[in-house]
């Protein structure tokens, strides 16, 4: 009994490797991000750490950065997260909803950051 919950379980457990391109308002500077993440998931909820860089006018900075999501089937994944860029941690929410198979269009909100664009994979 245990063993088939745990292949159960495992075997309706997802993940796999995605990027994104969005442009983004981060830390007062108007830019275009690019990043990449791997993302786990299991039973609709998914944890994706990333990275990636903001490329500015003016300068490109790295960043990091962990979602936490849940996906409701045909709709939308919704969640939160945190990116960590220099010396800033923002937290915020993020949506993401379904444009073509493996491509979604996404949206991130939160204090001094603001994102929208495209995500492929995952």
């Amino acid at each position: 009994m245990a063993a088939s919950i745990f292949i159960g379980a495992a075997s309706s457990a997802q993940a796999g490797i995605g990027a994104e391109g969005m442009g983004a308002r981060a830390d007062g500077h108007w830019g275009g991000e690019l990043g990449a993440g791997y993302s786990w998931g299991l039973a609709g909820f998914s944890i994706t750490p990333g990275a990636g860089v903001l490329v500015a006018n003016d300068h490109t900075r790295l960043y990091g950065r962990v979602e936490a999501a849940y996906k409701i089937p045909a709709f939308a994944r919704i969640g939160a997260g945190v990116r960590i860029s220099g010396d800033h941690t923002r937290p915020y929410g993020t949506v993401a909803m379904p444009l073509l198979p493996m491509v979604d269009i996404k949206g991130n909100a939160g204090p001094k950051y603001y994102a929208i664009g495209l995500t492929v994979g995952y």
